[in-house]
């Protein structure tokens, strides 16, 4: 049977060696995980019998289990009924990896555009209606707002995921405003998608977003797109700030910087993250 690394186990309260995944394990999704753990963590593909051994499970259930897990992709089963990690989970873990390279890419470029405004720079990425960030420098003068990395805001209210909505195609963009529940976050957030879809007119033809306090009353920014060449990819990066400080007029100041950032970026992913001949 293939070795199975013992970093997934710790101490119990009796300070014995337990299953730190046990309570995950309780659930459909947990046991499938817990699965998926298995398979991963040995040193090679595994007989059914093997993780039999390793598994809970009843031997029915079992195989129930591993047949959707292969039908998903998530695992694949040789000839010789032997278990490993499918081609989706790959995939997923590639891409998952290019978003962690993606900030790597654009971080110099966050830096530079911080240094040239003095306020909070953002990055973001789209996943279906929300901007996830993925980073953030911050400005000269601290300004207490949600944004925070790893933290999710709606995409229709927040300019760096209007920036990112700009760049999808008409039916792709149609589908998920269809699929939105507006929310009046501030008295300046778009209630209908009639008025989003207005705004995204003017952001496509001009080639930059604004937030006039939509999602945070009083604070502001500017934000520009971002797409990988495949369209694997959208997001956007921003400038923002008080509006006691950061005027209009001073968002049309940056614009250019942001869009010249975005622009940057979306060069350095093509020549570093894109495929090498």
């Amino acid at each position: 049977m293939p070795a199975i690394n013992e970093g997934r186990m710790g101490l119990n309260s009796d300070g014995e060696k337990g299953d730190t995944r046990r309570g995950r394990e309780t659930g459909t999704l947990g046991k499938l995980m817990a699965l998926v753990d298995h398979v991963a963590l040995a040193d090679g593909p595994m007989r059914f019998t093997d993780i039999l051994s390793l598994s809970d499970q009843p031997r029915g259930t079992l195989h129930r289990q591993l047949s959707h897990l292969v039908e998903e992709g998530l695992l694949e089963v040789d000839r010789d009924g032997r278990y490993r990690l499918g081609i989706r989970l790959l995939n997923l873990a590639s891409r998952s990896w290019a978003r962690n390279e993606f900030r790597a890419v654009a971080e110099p470029h966050l830096r530079h555009l911080q240094e040239l405004t003095g306020e909070t720079v953002h990055l973001g990425v789209l996943r279906g209606s929300e901007v996830i960030y993925l980073d953030k420098v911050e400005g000269r003068q601290s300004v207490r707002m949600y944004s925070q990395i790893g933290n999710a805001s709606p995409a229709y209210c927040t300019g760096v995921g209007k920036a990112a909505l700009s760049a999808l195609d008409d039916l792709d963009l149609a589908g998920r405003i269809a699929a939105l529940e507006f929310r009046a976050y501030t008295a300046h957030t778009h209630r209908n998608a009639a008025r989003l879809l207005a705004d995204i007119v003017e952001i496509r033809v001009r080639g930059y977003a604004f937030d006039r306090e939509e999602h945070e009353s009083g604070i502001c920014c500017v934000a520009a797109p971002i797409r990988a060449d495949d369209g694997g990819m959208l997001a956007g990066v921003s400038v923002t700030g008080p509006a006691y400080r950061v005027t209009s007029q001073k968002l049309q100041q940056w614009a250019p910087l942001v869009v010249a950032a975005a622009d940057s970026i979306m060069t350095d992913m093509r020549n570093r993250l894109g495929p090498k001949r």
